[in-house]
């Protein structure tokens, strides 16, 4: 891959941290929902496949089966890996139109839902309907709040998986600890249980100016509680 490619990419990420906005936030994935495949692939984003591996290793039930809500599911990356792992049935939401869109021509999901996540609700009839709930790559610092977990919980079955992903590198700890103390909290609240914590050295190319080579991240695996 050219160095030309990775820099023109690096610009793209760092450019999205200037959107304050949620309006402006969803301009920009609008804006890159075109690109957004191949710029990941640039970045040797893992943390759709990572995420895959946690939720298989840990599922019991029949997989063609189980319903799947993919949170934030850009262009349908997660779904694409789950799908290799024997999942068919998903339901994506997003705030971008545009990245709907792309998900929509996957042909991977059942309905795509427009929601801006952490501003609006999910919609009530999800409560309690999924076998497995996943986010990857939204839950960061200018992205979507960590409060948002308490949703994905709710729309998981009891019994059911929650996949969470956040990054590990210097500007997302800050986020990375908030999210932590409210996955405990959540816990604590008799809400779901720790299956499993997953720390990941190489989790994608680093694009701030602070850090070369590989940035570290994190997937966190819960389970429902049945109460």
């Amino acid at each position: 891959m050219s160095a030309n490619t990775f820099e023109e990419v690096k610009a793209t990420v760092l450019s999205a941290h200037e959107s304050t906005t949620s309006k402006e936030k969803v301009n920009f994935y609008n804006s890159w929902a075109k690109n957004y495949d191949q710029h990941v692939a640039v970045l040797d984003y893992r943390a759709p496949s990572l995420a895959a591996d946690s939720v298989l290793s840990h599922f019991s039930g029949a997989r063609e089966s189980a319903a799947v809500l993919d949170v934030a599911c850009g262009t349908g990356l997660v779904a694409k890996q789950m799908q290799k792992r024997g999942f068919k049935l998903f339901v994506g939401v997003d705030g971008s139109d545009a990245m709907l869109d792309e998900a929509k021509e996957s042909g991977l999901y059942q309905e795509l839902k427009q929601c801006l996540l952490g501003e609006e609700a999910f919609p009530a009839e999800w409560a309690g309907s999924f076998d497995v709930v996943v986010i990857v790559g939204a839950l960061s610092v200018g992205q979507v709040p960590a409060e948002v977990v308490r949703d994905l919980c709710e729309a998981a079955k009891p019994g059911g998986l929650i996949c969470m992903t956040t990054r590990s590198n210097c500007d997302n700890l800050e986020y990375k600890i908030a999210l932590e103390h409210e996955l405990k909290q959540m816990e604590k609240e008799g809400l779901w249980t720790c299956v499993e914590v997953t720390e990941v050295k190489d989790w994608e190319r680093a694009v701030s100016d602070q850090e070369d080579g590989y940035i570290s991240g994190a997937v966190y695996l819960f389970k429902k509680n049945c109460t």
